[in-house]
């Protein structure tokens, strides 16, 4: 019984998919079945898919599909339908049971496909006595096949046999732990789905920014005669029931978003800050960390946090000049992040003994909370001092340094990807702002950040690695008594204002 037969039986999904309402959606799942359709069906296909229906079955769908579209729905329809039908067990070795999985961003996500597939095997008659067992995660079907979800984890997905694998809203999947989650995951999965006969993926997602694999498979594949179906459709060609009128006060609040929530159109006004070629050229591999050399003068800049949420971060780097002389590069040392949640107090103790190691006295930081900041770093002698800088102004002065190569950076997976994940925006006023997506963090790339672009300003150097120096012509001067004592200010001169770090 094919697709299609399956969702006119009274009998099996019909109750679910009645009325004209679903005929948009039954013309794609033709498509990916490659079986017959009306002319008229042919050019409403060609709307959505810029291309001629596929002459055989794919292996890969992909619904970039507003919000509302029915997107869910459909995936639960195939995940049901590709389990039941399941007959290839000669296919399995003994004990082996194939899986249909639902991934999304965390497992919440995922159990929307989950509930609406469960539905239909509690309520049909004709699949009712097919759930053998009740799981953590899911179910077990009596024909060898496992429906689950799991999370958009490369390591979550591997060594199991894939009959189909649901990849939910991809273009907002965040693994702080992994800099492109979707492609690794996508990657992981493709072995799994060799083994067993009718193996299929399929994406669904509203649209983000231009990039990632969402992106990638629009960009390949969309209006292609390939044998991966890429749809791009609005909300209400999938689904006329959505009021016309939610659409259109969302387009006059804010019609970037709009227009990639409910029509479907990948955002222009936002970009990735850097790209991946860049972050990885200035990575020193399988360096985590750089103990303190004699003679060196370091600096740290710390992003705080109260311990509810945010992570609490710090940084330590120094500058140096590269092993030919032919420039100068902010070289990052150290790492530190304590997760919430936390005692901001003990955080800072933390982060004093190794500023100590480093022989530094005095931090930079981020603005926030300053006052409690400054207080409790006082307390275990360390100076705070909050950054002149904002966020936006730090990594904005960050990029170029990224691109020219100007900064050694560790191999901290956590940084890396939050780097990449990094999104610059243009609001309506063409004001550009730069910061984490929705969902995502930037606590450590915003102390890296921090402590490299102020150890490669000038007006910010460390007094000690310019003390004796030229600076804006004129040289700093230090009374040879008050060295031992001098507490990091500089109050005269063009460097007033200046700052020590370490000595």
């Amino acid at each position: 019984m094919n697709i299609i037969e399956a969702l006119d039986d009274p009998n099996l999904f019909e109750p679910w998919f009645r009325g004209p309402t679903w005929n948009p959606w039954r013309v794609v799942l033709k498509a990916m079945f490659a079986l017959e359709m009306t002319a008229e069906e042919k050019a409403f296909f060609r709307s959505i898919a810029d291309r001629e229906p596929p002459a055989e079955p794919v292996k890969e769908a992909w619904f970039i599909v507003g919000r509302r579209g029915g997107k869910d729905s459909v995936a639960s329809l195939l995940a049901a339908h590709i389990a039941a039908m399941f007959n290839g067990t000669s296919h399995l070795r003994p004990g082996e049971r194939g899986v249909v999985m639902c991934l999304a961003c965390d497992r919440d996500q995922a159990r929307i496909v989950l509930n609406y597939t469960r539905s239909y095997f509690t309520e049909m008659e004709l699949f009712s006595g097919m759930i053998s067992k009740e799981t953590q995660y899911g179910f077990e079907l009596t024909n060898s096949i496992d429906i689950a979800v799991a999370t958009n984890s490369f390591r979550s997905v591997r060594g199991r046999p894939v009959l189909c694998a649901i990849l939910d809203e991809t273009a907002f999947w965040r693994d702080e732990n992994s800099a492109n989650p979707d492609q690794e995951t996508f990657n992981a999965i493709k072995p799994g789905l060799a083994s067993l006969p009718g193996s299929m993926v399929i994406g669904i997602s509203s649209p983000y920014r231009k990039s990632g694999l969402l992106y990638q498979k629009y960009r390949d594949h969309y209006g292609k005669d390939s044998k991966v179906l890429v749809i791009k459709a609005p909300t209400r060609l999938l689904n006329p029931l959505i009021d016309q009128s939610i659409i259109d006060e969302a387009m006059a609040e804010d019609p970037a978003a709009a227009s990639a929530e409910w029509l479907a159109e990948f955002r222009d006004d936002i970009s990735a800050f850097v790209s991946r070629e860049a972050v990885e050229a200035c990575v020193s591999p399988q360096v985590l960390e750089r103990s303190r050399v004699a003679g060196v003068s370091y600096s740290a800049f710390v992003d705080p946090s109260g311990g509810s949420s945010d992570s609490m971060t710090l940084a330590i780097g120094h500058r140096q000049t590269t092993a030919d002389g032919k420039k100068s590069i902010s070289v990052l040392d150290a790492v530190r992040e304590v997760r919430a949640p936390f005692n901001p107090d003990d955080a800072v103790s933390e982060f004093a003994r190794l500023l100590q190691d480093y022989g530094i006295r005095s931090v930079r930081g981020d603005r926030y909370a300053a006052e409690w900041v400054v207080s409790a770093f006082k307390k275990v002698g360390i100076a705070y001092r909050a950054a002149d800088l904002s966020k936006v102004e730090i990594y904005r002065d960050l990029l170029p340094r990224l691109n020219s190569g100007e900064v050694d950076l560790l191999d901290n997976q956590r940084l890396i990807s939050q780097l990449l994940g990094l999104e610059r925006r243009t609001a309506r006023g063409g004001r550009d702002s730069i910061d984490h997506p929705p969902g995502g963090k930037d606590d450590v790339a915003n102390s890296v950040a921090g402590v490299l672009v102020y150890l490669s300003s000038a007006r910010h150097q460390p007094v000690g690695a310019v003390m004796g120096s030229w600076s804006m012509g004129c040289p700093i001067k230090i009374d040879a008594a008050k060295r031992g004592k001098f507490d990091g200010q500089i109050t005269e001169g063009p460097l007033a204002g200046g700052f020590a770090t370490s000595r």
